[in-house]
């Protein structure tokens, strides 16, 4: 669960990415075939072309993100991931990625299981909701909790599905997935193997990044 993870891959060579970016693309090893699932703009995907010269693919269910990762280039088509990720064969792809899209889900589960059909390996990363300040905003305020991941009020926010790190350790248990790799990542962009002490992990980590395969 805890192979070394590549952190040496730049992280300011686009400027302004997301903190995760890196931690992702450690995951990842050079010249594979990517399809990034809610690929939004195309900014985790360009990175990756960049940093690890990947023959990347996307998805996005909006036509605004489509457009904008097409003018830059990107091969990016509309799609559905709990309905369209069927129309992939086998072993389609080295590595499949959700990145911060687990929670809009309708199928969590569904989706994982085909991004282990269609891919060798699955990186999957989402905003930790057992994280300490989340737990504080609803024990203390009784409000649902607004921080640098979860930054949308309630009433506005696409997210169904909101999860914390143990939920996503017990769903993989359940599926009988490997965690080849399971990394928190802090406010600070401070970044922590899971391993051992799962509920720590759970406590203080902001945003949870795991690497999967099937047994």
């Amino acid at each position: 669960m805890n192979r070394p993870i590549d952190l040496s891959v730049p992280k300011l060579r686009l400027g302004g990415i997301r903190p995760d970016f890196p931690i992702i693309a450690g995951m990842v090893p050079s010249g594979t075939r990517v399809l990034d699932i809610g690929c939004g703009d195309g900014d985790l995907l360009q990175f990756l072309q960049l940093e690890r010269e990947v023959d990347g693919r996307g998805m996005e269910l909006s036509q605004d993100g489509v457009n904008a990762s097409v003018a830059r280039g990107l091969a990016v088509v509309q799609g559905d991931a709990d309905a369209d990720l069927v129309d992939y064969p086998n072993g389609a792809f080295d590595v499949v990625i959700l990145s911060q899209s687990l929670q809009v889900l309708h199928y969590p589960r569904l989706v994982l299981e085909q991004m282990l059909r269609i891919g060798h390996s699955a990186i999957v990363s989402f905003p930790n909701f057992g994280y300490w300040r989340v737990r504080w905003a609803l024990a203390l305020r009784g409000r649902m909790p607004l921080t640098s991941d979860l930054p949308v009020p309630w009433y506005d926010t696409a997210n169904i599905h909101l999860c914390t790190i143990l939920d996503f350790l017990a769903l993989c248990q359940d599926m009988d997935l490997h965690i080849e790799q399971g990394l928190t990542l802090g406010r600070r962009g401070n970044v922590k193997a899971i391993g051992a002490a799962p509920g720590r992990a759970n406590l203080f980590g902001e945003q949870g990044v795991f690497l999967l395969q099937k047994r």
